[in-house]
């Protein structure tokens, strides 16, 4: 059929629609007809740090509605951890977060410690601040050159990836492990720092402010970066308080809220520094807030390094059965936001009761308040801007 034959068959059938020869309804002009769909994003997606599904009903190519479905990595920590020594407990701790290890067994140690009424010495405490600022780094290195990849730029994760090796070699010629570090131990720490640890800290901290310097300009002076997250997945900051957000999500939409300036732990107390926050709460201000924490975790580590004093990096007299009584709540500022231990002993090595409350879990719980109203489009550019690992929402 040539061009002209196509034309007069379209012509003919648009007289008999007009006509009335064909059962077929014309919709006013500007208007169409939808029908509700439900999509599966998951269980296993690529732009998901974990396994996690998300159902959504469209509109076309609006959300209507979004439910998270997790509990596919659930391992039942909290219950676990009632069954061991709470210094076993440590290897449970870790594993949640896999990004936040050392963050992770801080907040488990410290919790343990105020329950046995064990005193940490100065220089540990010291060691265990620098230690958790340098995971924090980690952490947003993985998150902030991820991001990107999910919105189709692959460089940046190369350059951030760069910056965590140097930074994961740091750690491991301390902790002895490149991961899960089980460094921190009831009452101080599994060794002190070894030699020349000082002298390369300070080096990889020069060279990780110069390139973080460089790793900002690739990512948030990104046009395409830029339109693709500039008013998009908008968080208004009732709205992030309301579900319990915190951290970088809860800090891009203005709300200052940081255990380490708030409820001191460590040494935080002796140290300067900023909590970095949006104007907007969408998805480009949390992830420019992502690097100025890396900037103002640089400027801790430093005075760390500065302010470290000799002495003993473990409690000298520990009790050789370790006996917890009474009940605490720990929080700490873990990289993804807040994370908290509430323990409850009764005189015995084992915890009675232990309740987590992870910065991942309430992360995840504003999806549904966040997408509906947006576009298919811009579903990756808000998840990925959330900020969470999944075993950390399912424990």
């Amino acid at each position: 059929m040539d061009t002209r034959e196509a034309a007069f068959e379209s012509s003919q059938v648009a007289s008999m629609i007009r006509g009335g020869g064909l059962d077929v309804e014309v919709m006013p002009s500007g208007e169409f007809s939808t029908e509700e769909m439900i999509l599966n994003i998951g269980p296993q997606h690529p732009s998901t740090h974990g396994v996690l599904r998300v159902v959504l009903e469209l509109d076309g190519e609006v959300i209507t509605k979004a439910e998270p479905v997790i509990g596919y990595m659930h391992r039942a920590a909290e219950k676990l951890a009632e069954y061991r020594d709470a210094r076993q407990v440590l290897v449970l701790m870790n594993r949640h977060d896999w990004i936040s290890a050392f963050n992770n067994e801080l907040g488990w140690t410290i919790a343990v410690e105020r329950l046995a009424g064990i005193e940490v010495p100065d220089r540990a405490q010291w060691i265990r601040t620098m230690f958790a600022e340098w995971n924090r780094i980690l952490s947003h290195l993985m998150f902030s050159g991820s991001y990107p990849l999910e919105l189709g730029a692959m460089t940046p994760i190369f350059y951030a990836f760069r910056e965590r090796e140097m930074i994961q070699d740091l750690m491991e010629s301390a902790t002895g492990a490149r991961m899960h570090h089980s460094y921190c131990r009831v009452g101080g720490l599994k060794d002190d720092l070894p030699r020349g640890f000082l002298k390369r800290s300070a080096e990889v901290l020069a060279e990780t402010r110069k390139r973080i310097g460089e790793f900002e300009t690739l990512i948030m002076g990104n046009e395409i970066i830029y339109a693709r997250t500039r008013d998009v997945g908008l968080l208004p900051a009732e709205t992030a308080i309301a579900f319990g957000t915190s951290g970088p999500v809860l800090h891009a939409s203005g709300v200052a809220m940081d255990p380490r300036k708030d409820e001191p732990y460590e040494k935080y107390a002796e140290v300067e520094f900023d909590v970095p926050v949006g104007t907007k709460g969408d998805c480009y201000d949390r992830l420019w807030v992502l690097i100025e924490r890396m900037k103002e975790s640089c400027n801790i580590i430093e005075q760390c390094m500065d302010r470290l004093p000799p002495g003993e990096f473990r409690a000298p007299k520990l009790p050789k059965t370790l006996k917890m009584d009474g009940e605490v709540y720990v929080r700490t500022e873990n990289p993804l936001g807040l994370m908290g231990y509430y323990v409850v002993g009764d005189g015995k090595k084992q915890p009675y009761r232990l309740k987590m409350r992870t910065a991942s879990f309430s992360n995840v719980s504003v999806i549904p308040a966040m997408l509906p109203g947006t576009l298919v489009p811009d579903l990756i550019a808000i998840l990925g801007s959330i900020f969470f690992v999944v075993g950390d929402v399912d424990r």
